[in-house]
């Protein structure tokens, strides 16, 4: 089992790691992480967490509220329309904006008429104290969607920023036993928010309980638990 870092406000991160022979040179710090000088230092409580590749490095602690970061995929709910944009709740404490352009494709002419109420999985695309943040459903590298834009149908619930980000990765247990005995689709927003959409509601609430459940859960438990839902299902 990986070693544990917890890290309070203050704490030096020690980022340095070689790569076939090589010092890795580009490094993204994510939440919770500040350049202060030239130390990379810790600006928030949690436990330290890093990419496979050692390129990223970020805190995860369980917040209330979230905090937008840039490149973090977020869901949003579109709370108001304008004449540059939308106004989206990301469960931040401003609203993000949601440029009319920022859609694969979109042009003056062609772009989408999102509806008040309408759900939306995007990335966040600028994020500072001095302004409210920005989101942009398409991937501005490429121009392709990528899986980003209007979340129609589907059920959107919300979880812990903790859990939020363990269901983001890969390896998330609890989603790998559901998607071995399971077809269903899911959306995870690292501001704790969940979407899923299945073919039949009662199967859209067992994944929706076996994903709140497993917040606490290791692999094995989170097998056993999936199967118990199942068998009751």
């Amino acid at each position: 089992m990986a070693e544990v870092k917890v890290v309070i406000p203050g704490d030096a991160v020690d980022t340095h790691m070689e790569v076939d022979g090589q010092e890795q040179q580009v490094l993204r710090l994510g939440p919770g992480l500040g350049h202060i000088g030239d130390t990379i230092s810790a600006v928030n409580a949690g436990v330290l967490h890093s990419s496979d590749d050692g390129s990223q490095y970020w805190v995860v602690s369980n917040k209330r509220r979230y905090v937008a970061a840039e490149s973090e995929p977020v869901i949003g709910v579109v709370v108001a329309r304008h004449a540059e944009g939308y106004r989206v709740d990301i469960g931040s404490a401003h609203d993000a904006l949601l440029p009319l352009l920022a859609f694969e494709g979109a042009t003056k002419r062609n772009k989408p008429n999102l509806a008040i109420g309408t759900t939306v999985y995007a990335r966040v695309s600028v994020a500072n104290s001095l302004m409210d943040p920005e989101i942009e459903c398409y991937n501005a590298n490429t121009g392709k969607s990528e899986g980003y834009g209007e979340l129609s149908e589907g059920f959107m619930f919300k979880c812990s920023l903790g859990l939020a980000r363990r269901l983001f990765s890969s390896k998330a247990p609890v989603l790998n036993a559901l998607g071995a005995k399971l077809p269903f689709e899911v959306a995870v927003g690292l501001n704790g928010r969940v979407w899923i959409n299945t073919e039949a509601p009662e199967t859209t609430v067992l994944v929706a309980n076996a994903i709140k459940n497993s917040e606490f859960l290791d692999a094995k438990q989170c097998r056993q638990m999936v199967n118990e839902l199942l068998d009751k299902h």
